[in-house]
């Protein structure tokens, strides 16, 4: 891209940034009801009943489906008379296949609301499902974007089995298109899951591979809240609060899965991460990250391990002043000058990547597949992402080249 061009779209995102941010500041940000702490699961029932549920579409995946705990928790469901239709088939990265399949399922047994037990992506598929429910003749890809659902759903309780992707805490859905392998984000208040359960023990059964995937994705996704140009004092200290427990809590409990306090306090950090991304936004991390999952499946959180220091350093000294001051609330990196605080920062997130045995590299990635993944990134990314620096087609590919196996 010629340096006028360049300039000109720069100059053109920005512009539309800060009309966002300014309208924001308008809306009535909507929160989860929290219930949290160990056998807090024991409590949806009660709950259940409180929103007049009767009939539930329970939305999980077939490992959550096989535990004891699911088959606990849906007769507890039933003998306070709340019936259960549950899609369990919920791949790794949802896709509009996978809420339409939900989606009948919930019309076919006249259901109520819905519960999404699991990682962030069951949660994602039962929001893509409540996108359906209120948009019935839409489809998913219509919906993409900010403020386009605008309507209200039925109740969503939201339990977390991972401590990674906050998506309990957002109004955000990422949906896969089955056909084109394009990742795309829903946004809108109506998603926000009216209840949070964070019962730490739902994690004790996570192999460490995922406590590592999943905890650098709340890394991350704190990490680009406060780095971002809409952050507040709220998503700032959200966004610090977060990094601090991941620092001093994601390899105790990737060492020692049945940590429950480890385990307790990585929920809370993905949680406080995750108000602070729906509010502040991420950026060019998530961009790619999203990219590669829809062509290559590759797991988000391990995506965005892997590219988080690299696009942070990128950023040069456009991001030294809030990652030096994350790194004095985190409590990690050396002291000394703004610039060296925040490169110690960095180096800290490689060494806890390299402790937990996140890659350095993609593993998946062909040469001749980056400039249609920069591309998809880039599309993400501008104008709505309101980064620390604009990145156009060519960052993505120069990132993605050093990425290379």
């Amino acid at each position: 891209m010629h340096s006028f061009s360049r300039i000109a779209a720069v100059a053109g995102c920005r512009a539309f940034q800060s009309a966002f941010k300014a309208g924001a500041c308008l809306i009535p940000w909507p929160a989860p009801q929290v219930v949290k702490g160990e056998n807090s699961l024991q409590q949806l029932p009660g709950l259940a009943k409180r929103f007049s549920i009767e009939k539930a579409l329970v939305v999980t995946d077939q490992t959550i489906a096989s535990f004891e705990l699911f088959a606990a928790m849906t007769e507890s469901l039933a003998k306070h008379g709340v019936k259960c239709a549950i899609y369990d088939k919920t791949p790794q990265n949802p896709t509009t296949e996978a809420v339409e399949t939900a989606f009948g399922l919930y019309k076919e047994n006249s259901c109520s609301g819905i519960i999404a037990i699991g990682g962030g992506s069951p949660i994602d598929c039962a929001k893509g499902v409540l996108c359906r429910i209120v948009h019935p003749g839409k489809q998913l890809g219509q919906l993409k974007g900010v403020f386009r659902v605008l309507k209200k759903t039925p109740p969503l309780f939201a339990i977390p089995t991972t401590a990674g992707t906050g998506s309990e805490a957002t109004l955000a859905a990422v949906i896969k298109d089955s056909s084109t392998k394009e990742k795309y984000a829903i946004s809108d208040p109506s998603l926000m899951p009216d209840v949070a359960i964070l019962d730490p023990l739902l994690t004790l059964g996570l192999p460490p591979s995922i406590t590592a995937a999943t905890g650098m994705d709340a890394l991350t996704h704190a990490v680009e809240a406060c780095i971002g140009r809409s952050n507040t004092r709220a998503t700032t200290v959200a966004a610090w609060q977060a990094a601090r427990l991941v620092f001093e809590n994601l390899e105790t409990a990737f060492n020692n899965g049945k940590d429950i306090k480890a385990r307790s306090n990585m929920q809370q950090a993905a949680y406080l991460a995750g108000v602070a991304f729906t509010r502040a936004y991420v950026g060019n991390v998530h961009a790619l990250a999203h990219a590669l999952g829809g062509l290559y499946g590759t797991p988000h959180g391990l995506a965005n391990a892997i590219l988080l220091p690299a696009v942070l350093e990128r950023y040069t000294d456009s991001v030294w002043t809030p990652l030096s001051q994350m790194a004095i609330e985190a409590g990690v990196g050396a002291g000394g000058s703004t610039q060296e605080r925040a490169e110690s920062f960095i180096a800290e997130i490689k060494k806890l990547s390299e402790s937990l045995g996140i890659p350095k590299k993609l593993d998946d990635l062909k040469p001749q597949d980056m400039p249609k993944l920069a591309a998809r990134a880039a599309a993400e990314a501008n104008p709505l992402y309101p980064v620390p620096v604009i990145f156009f087609q060519e960052d993505f590919e120069q990132i993605l080249q050093g990425m290379l196996p």
